[in-house]
């Protein structure tokens, strides 16, 4: 069932610290929070370990936001993706799908399938999570995030993109897509996380990528074969979902194994 498909009717969006909140997530009880604003010289804020604890806040007010999440996959796709395109309109059905299975959705917050995969969660009543970035061109969290956090640093947002999901759908995207690709099989080959299946979505568009892994990378010697399994490929979104969530993850034989001394 769909809920209004205008979220300015909704539950007045509240800050809380760098938390947006939204909808569902807005109507809760938020504490008073007093901050005693020392006066003097700021300097000591661009210091490296002034930085620490910046870096310390965001785990933490990562944690304390998504320890109660529940059953979540992190869905990747590219912000140029335009709203009605089909890429667009597979990330919508994603969401949908993915809150039809109880399951939250965590994004990276911005537009283009990001926003396409809040707003199928959304529209299928489900939880809609949007992990956002500090960067020179910002756009800000796209208007179907529920909760949203905001980050400074990429290290900080893509341990809550791993650590408080349970799989990986990745749209057609870019760089920052490719780099949170990368990374998640990165983790899965070395096993720092496991079963954790990796699902692709978009045959045409993915497909030459692995063919070049597989006659590149594979024929150099630099991964090997079963490296390819850390990866599915698939054109439809309920079968996207279903294999994420349902999917196992063999554990590969990592390089280092097939490295001579």
């Amino acid at each position: 069932m769909s809920i209004n498909a205008d979220p300015a009717k909704s539950t007045q969006p509240r800050r809380k610290g760098p938390l947006e909140l939204r909808r569902k997530q807005a109507a809760v009880e938020m504490s008073d929070q007093h901050l005693l604003d020392t006066k003097g010289a700021g300097q000591f804020v661009h210091s490296d370990p002034w930085r620490v604890l910046r870096i310390q806040s965001e785990f933490v007010e990562g944690f304390g936001a998504l320890a109660d999440l529940g059953p979540a996959v992190s869905v990747f796709g590219s912000a140029r993706t335009k709203p009605g395109s089909p890429f667009y309109e597979m990330g919508m059905a994603v969401g949908r799908h993915l809150a039809a299975a109880g399951v939250a959705v965590i994004t990276g917050g911005g537009p283009g399938s990001m926003e396409a995969a809040n707003r199928g969660t959304v529209e299928g009543n489900g939880v809609s999570v949007g992990l956002g970035i500090e960067l020179p061109f910002e756009q800000g969290l796209n208007q179907w995030v529920d909760l949203g956090i905001n980050f400074r640093y990429f290290f900080a947002r893509k341990t809550m993109f791993v650590k408080y999901a349970q799989g990986f759908i990745v749209l057609p995207g870019g760089l920052g897509t490719l780099d949170e690709l990368f990374e998640a099989m990165v983790l899965v080959q070395t096993r720092k996380v496991t079963s954790f299946p990796i699902v692709l979505l978009g045959v045409d568009f993915w497909g030459p990528m692995i063919e070049w892994i597989r006659g590149t990378l594979v024929a150099e010697g630099m991964v090997s074969e079963k490296d390819l399994d850390l990866i599915q490929v698939v054109d439809d979104p309920a079968e996207a979902v279903e294999r994420v969530l349902h999917g196992t993850v063999q554990a590969p034989s990592t390089n280092g194994e097939q490295r001579p001394e």
